[in-house]
């Protein structure tokens, strides 16, 4: 079960979901059960030490999609500290010049 502790009216703590590793070994298809009716990472403990994580295929996909936007909006970031932008009237006056002049009724 995922815990969500308010702290205040805007934070919210979200407990992560840690099991031993006995468990896993035990009760592998409940953890599997868990990662896939929580959809968040279970944290797997070995000695009291965290070891392993484990989530359902889809928890991994979304997670990859995620770091994969986090990167694009990094380098966009990077392109704005950098001024390499251009504004919205000269992309659509490059592209009128390109596709004519009633390109932007065209989009």
């Amino acid at each position: 079960m995922l815990l969500v502790c308010g702290l205040s009216k805007h934070m919210v703590f979200v407990m992560p979901n840690i099991r031993p590793l006995t468990e896993l070994r035990n009760n592998t298809s409940g953890i599997a059960m868990l990662a896939h009716s929580e959809r968040e990472p279970i944290f797997i403990t070995k000695n009291g030490y965290a070891d392993l994580v484990v989530m359902s295929y889809q928890t991994y996909e979304e997670s990859l999609a995620r770091l994969d936007l986090y990167d694009k909006l990094a380098k966009s970031q990077a392109d704005v500290d950098a001024g390499r932008l251009k504004s919205l009237p000269e992309v659509f006056d490059k592209y009128k010049a390109k596709y004519g002049a009633n390109a932007r009724e065209k989009i």
